[in-house]
């Protein structure tokens, strides 16, 4: 198993002392070639989970009283921060909800990729470069090599989002976490990026995916099984999509079934 989340309790601490639950006896598992479909609404606790398996919720606030994140049968929470750096990127790709507040605004889009390449590739510089503007090309970016000279805040935010959407998937990783991903995409560059996310599902490395998502839409095209989290706890899961949407269980589930049918036929 690529991926398993056993027990899993998060919370945060503030000044005080005083202790807030952000996700309780959390229990997920994730295989390579599979695509895990969590969804909630804000709050629910679904980014918490999804961000410690690679530990980057800041700690302190952040805390983890119980629970055992395994990848490839190594627990990250108890792993060395130094060996966690090195899967970041190569063995762990991450897609952020907020690219504005990922991508350095001090450093040029180019540069920035080309140093995720090479931190972790045995390649020259030129070739991480190529490397870079092939995907910037791929994600939908045009003239990638005059888009590889600007800064962030030169990009539109579609562009950002399409920007840490190459980070993450480019160095083929064994673990894809998608937060959002698709959030400030129009419909044509939304459907490119999933369509790169599936290569990286039938590629020889066949990438697992950590969807997170509010929009049931794309976790319908995408996932292969699917969780519901709800104030921090995982109210229903399902190794069968289509047979979620048409009959889910749980009232909550139902209510964002519902939803998202009325807004499909409001478009």
């Amino acid at each position: 198993m690529l991926l398993e989340i056993q027990n899993l309790d998060v919370s945060y601490r503030n000044d005080e002392g005083e202790v807030t639950a952000a996700a309780a006896d959390v229990n997920l598992s994730l295989d390579r070639g599979e695509v895990l479909g969590i969804v909630g609404e804000s709050g629910s606790g679904k980014s918490t989970v999804s961000m410690s398996v690679a530990r980057l919720l800041p700690s302190p606030p952040a805390f983890y009283p119980k629970g055992r994140i395994l990848l490839d049968g190594e627990d990250t929470l108890s792993m060395p921060l130094e060996k966690l750096r090195k899967l970041r990127g190569k063995k762990i790709g991450v897609i952020f909800q907020d690219p504005m507040g990922s991508l350095s605004p001090l450093h040029r889009i180019g540069e920035q990729l080309v140093e995720t390449i090479l931190l972790h590739e045995n390649m020259s510089k030129k070739a991480a470069r190529d490397m870079a503007l092939e995907w910037m090309g791929k994600v939908g970016i045009p003239e990638p090599p005059v888009r590889a000279l600007a800064y962030p805040h030169e990009l539109s935010g579609g562009m950002q989002q399409r920007i840490m959407i190459a980070m993450g998937l480019m160095l083929g990783p064994d673990l894809v976490i998608a937060d959002e991903p698709t959030t400030a995409l129009d419909v044509t560059i939304q459907a490119q990026v999933l369509r790169l996310m599936r290569d990286l599902l039938r590629s020889e490395t066949k990438s697992g995916v950590l969807l997170i998502t509010h929009d049931l839409g794309v976790v319908s095209q995408m996932s292969t099984k699917l969780a519901v989290m709800k104030d921090g706890r995982v109210v229903e899961e399902s190794d069968d999509p289509a047979e979620f949407f048409s009959n889910p269980k749980h009232p909550y589930s139902q209510g964002l079934v519902r939803e998202a049918k009325r807004m499909e036929l409001e478009q």
